[in-house]
C-alpha cells in the first residue's frame, strides 16, 4: 500500500531532524525529498514547528505500543524492567533514526521549545508519564524489597543512557563497538548487556529472582 503525503512527509523529516536537528532542516528541503510541492506540505503542516511536533508524536506513539504493553503484563519488579528494556530496544531499532531524533529532542532543541507550537505540552507530557511509569515500577520494587535501596530517578535516567543513546552514538558508537550498532547480533548484545547490568546493579541480594523468559 502505498503511503499518504502525510506519511511520505514525516518520513523525510524524521530521517532529517534526526541527521541535523530542528534549526538545521528547511521545509522546502523537506518537501523536496518527499516529491511534493512546498503548497502541498504546509496543507499538511503550517510550519515547521507543527512539523517536528507530529514528527516527535508518531516517535512516542511507536514506543508506547512496544513498551506499554510490557509494562502492563503480571511479573515482579526486575521481570517487568526487563521485558520493558527488550521492548524499548525492540522500538529504537524498528527506525534507526528514532533514538538520535529522540536524543535530539531531549537535549539540543531549544529553537523548536522558543516557537511554543500546539502539541508541544501533550507531547513532553507524553514522555514525561512514560518515564513516570517506569520510575514508579523502580520505587516500587525497592519499597517491596524486590530491588536494592536505589534512587528511582537515576536507574531511569542509567537506562535512558544505556538505551537511547547507545542507539543515537552513530560513528562514534561503531568505533567503540568495532561493529555496526543495528546489526541484528549487536542489537540481540545490547539486549543482554543491558538486562544484566540491571539484574546485577538493582536486584537485591534478598529478593527471589524472576526473569523474564527471554
Amino acid at each position: 500500500m502505498e503511503p499518504s503525503s502525510r506519511e511520505k512527509i514525516l518520513e523525510v523529516a524524521e530521517a532529517r531532524f534526526a541527521q541535523r536537528g530542528f534549526a538545521g532542516v528547511g521545509m522546502r528541503e523537506v518537501a523536496l525529498a518527499a516529491g511534493l510541492g512546498k503548497s502541498s506540505l504546509f496543507h499538511h503542516f503550517e510550519t515547521k514547528a507543527d512539523l517536528y511536533v507530529a514528527v516527535i508524536e508518531r516517535v512516542i506513539a511507536r514506543i508506547e505500543a512496544h513498551v506499554l504493553p510490557a509494562l502492563a503484563r503480571p511479573g515482579v519488579a526486575l521481570a517487568l524492567i526487563e521485558r520493558a528494556v527488550d521492548a524499548l530496544i525492540d522500538a529504537l531499532t524498528e527506525h534507526p533514526t528514532t533514538a538520535r531524533l529522540l536524543l535530539r529532542s531531549l537535549v539540543e532543541d531549544d529553537a523548536f521549545a522558543a516557537a511554543e507550537p500546539p502539541g508541544l505540552a501533550e507531547t513532553e507530557a507524553r514522555i514525561h508519564a512514560l518515564v513516570g511509569r517506569i520510575t514508579t515500577l523502580i520505587a516500587g520494587g525497592v519499597a517491596a524489597g524486590e530491588l536494592r535501596e536505589i534512587h528511582a530517578p537515576d536507574a531511569v535516567q542509567t537506562l535512558i543512557g544505556a538505551t537511547v543513546y547507545h542507539f543515537a552514538s552513530g560513528e562514534f558508537g561503531e568505533a567503540v563497538l568495532g561493529g555496526a550498532v543495528f546489526s541484528a547480533e549487536a542489537v540481540a548484545r545490547r539486549k543482554r548487556e543491558v538486562k544484566e547490568l540491571l539484574l546485577h546493579g538493582l536486584a537485591s541480594p534478598h529478593a527471589p529472582k524472576e526473569r523474564s523468559p527471554s
